[in-house]
């Protein structure tokens, strides 16, 4: 009998021990990264907690790394299973890259819980959020497309990226995966954080092979070497045009005229899947007309032409089919392109509107 008391009351004392031991402090995450801040413009860190005992927690402390950071924390009880918030509030006081901590004492934890809060103190801090409206990691950029329109042989155009680091880290923003059309230079060729440059990028037109539209993809780096990914493609689309430099007055006189019913086509698809629209193409020059190339700037569009080589006064059908499960989804304008032997147009552009 005096055996079987001891062990009741050895039982009761562990019970009532677990509730304690299963008292824990949880941190959502633990560090916070302010990014740029400016100089004496106070920054605050929030960090998100929770009590995931059963009992209530209780804060006795928060110390903090330096004088220059002031925390913000419950001083009353926090339920089980409650979550909460301690807030860090640095001065800015010094230029520069800047690391403060603090250590939670509570009785949800037998050692202290710390809190981390990171970024970099300048002089001067930018809003590139305006003019930069496209962010690729802690790079922000002006453009995600990039179009090399009208292009002759034997041009050269040239296009800029303008570039912004809004990190906390030196860059060396680069493009990669270059086709042999292109070339590219940065300038400088270092970001420190809170600084703006330009991608300069170039295409010779000699070495595009076809005429009409060529397109890739290209991608930016934060620094070379890194990783190919989606979320960092910029699309590259170029136009190349026939020549018609060496074409006589007469030949000019009787070339091919081409005349369209409609430039633009609207899609409104409402509870529709997909939409069709037909257009008239007519030879309206005194030899023959031929389209030598029909091509989409966007997926979400099929087209079809019922004959590429018109005799003069001829008409044909150009028939364009949307899609728009595919069509809501793509980021640049929507369009078909086609290149004919008409001096006066050799590249027509149908725009396709999407409601």
């Amino acid at each position: 009998m005096i055996m079987m008391k001891k062990l009741l009351i050895l039982l009761v004392l562990l019970m009532g021990l677990l509730p304690a031991s299963a008292q824990k402090l949880e941190v959502t995450k633990g560090e916070v990264d302010c990014g740029r801040v400016g100089f004496e413009s106070p920054v605050t860190a929030v960090f998100e907690l929770r009590n995931k005992g059963n009992r209530k927690l209780h804060i006795s402390d928060v110390r903090v790394s330096c004088g220059c950071t002031q925390v913000d924390y419950p001083r009353t009880d926090i339920a089980g299973g409650a979550t909460f918030q301690v807030k860090l509030t640095y001065d800015a006081q010094q230029m520069g890259h800047f690391v403060k901590t603090a250590a939670i004492y509570s009785n949800g934890s037998e050692t202290p819980v710390y809190l981390k809060m990171t970024g970099v103190v300048l002089e001067d801090v930018q809003d590139f959020t305006g003019s930069y409206p496209y962010q690729i990691g802690d790079l922000r950029i002006d453009k995600t497309d990039l179009e090399f329109d009208d292009v002759n042989r034997g041009d050269h155009p040239v296009i800029e990226i303008h570039v912004a680091n809004v990190g906390t880290r030196l860059l060396r923003p680069n493009l990669m995966h270059l086709p042999s059309y292109l070339t590219a230079t940065m300038s400088p060729s270092q970001l420190a954080p809170g600084r703006s440059g330009k991608l300069t990028v170039t295409l010779n037109s000699m070495n595009l092979h076809d005429y009409g539209l060529t397109q890739t993809s290209i991608h930016l780096a934060h620094n070379p070497g890194d990783k190919v990914t989606a979320e960092n493609e910029i699309g590259v689309s170029a136009v190349l045009l026939p020549s018609f430099a060496d074409m006589t007055a007469t030949q000019l006189q009787n070339a091919p005229i081409i005349q369209l019913s409609a430039t633009q086509v609207d899609f409104d698809f409402g509870t529709k899947s997909k939409m069709k629209q037909t257009i008239l193409i007519t030879n309206n020059g005194r030899t023959p007309l031929s389209i030598s190339s029909l091509q989409m700037f966007t997926q979400g569009l099929k087209v079809t032409l019922d004959r590429r080589e018109l005799q003069p006064g001829e008409t044909t059908k150009l028939k364009v089919t949307g899609y728009r499960k595919q069509l809501k989804g793509v980021r640049t304008k929507p369009r078909v392109l086609m290149i004919t032997n008409d001096p006066n147009k050799p590249k027509v552009v149908i725009n396709i509107n999407v409601k």
